[in-house]
Parts: C-alpha cells; sequence; structure tokens
C-alpha cells in the first residue's frame, strides 16, 4: 500500500511536468526576459504558485511575459486540481512548496504565504 508522503511525490512529479509543459506558452525571449528580471529582484515565485512583482515596472514586454507563463501556469494547476480533487488554488500552493521554491536562486526573491517578500 503506497502511504501518503509516496503520493505526494509521485503527484508532485505529474504536476512538475504540467507547469514545465504549460510553460512552454512562453518564448525563449520571454523566459530570459523573466530570469533576468528574477535576478535583479524585479519579478519573484510566490506562495500561490504564479510570478509576482516585487517592484512596479513599466516595462510592457515584462508584463506581457509574466502574465503569459502565469495564464499557463494557471491552466497546469486546474488541470492538475481536476485530476486531485482540490481547488485550484491548492493546487497551485502545492506546486510552489514542491517545485517551484527549490528551483529558486540563491539570492532570488519571493513572497512567502503570508504576503512577505523573501529573499532566498
Amino acid at each position: 500500500m503506497m502511504n501518503f508522503r509516496k503520493l505526494f511525490v509521485i503527484g508532485a512529479a505529474v504536476a512538475a511536468l504540467g507547469v514545465a509543459g504549460a510553460a512552454m506558452a512562453q518564448t525563449n525571449a520571454q523566459k530570459a526576459m523573466i530570469d533576468e528580471a528574477k535576478v535583479e529582484g524585479v519579478v519573484g515565485e510566490q506562495a500561490d504558485g504564479y510570478l509576482g512583482f516585487r517592484s512596479g515596472t513599466s516595462d510592457a514586454a515584462l508584463q506581457e511575459a509574466v502574465r503569459v507563463t502565469n495564464a499557463a501556469r494557471r491552466e497546469a494547476y486546474a488541470a492538475r486540481a481536476a485530476e486531485t480533487g482540490v481547488s485550484t488554488d491548492v493546487a497551485a500552493a502545492r506546486m510552489f512548496e514542491a517545485l517551484l521554491r527549490a528551483r529558486l536562486s540563491r539570492g532570488e526573491w519571493y513572497r512567502n504565504a503570508q504576503g512577505q517578500w523573501v529573499q532566498n
């Protein structure tokens, strides 16, 4: 019999594939722009599973890149939620905890569940 931990790990792996596939909606240029903005501390991951702006930006291309990425993530989270019987918000938060936070590079910022920006 599979215990909860094994099921969670398997579920996280499947969800990771979904997020990775969904992220393909962004172009290479958009991904590079987001990666640069993360290094600069303008954009960060959030505990809700989406990208957020740490500071305001007037860069329309960056805003669009974040919008496209978040829309693709939303689709992946909704699909995962339907498979597991949880809400999209729960699936998104689980993905942050299981995968996205672990992928943060040193010095990058993320917004925790309390709404505070924290540097990794």
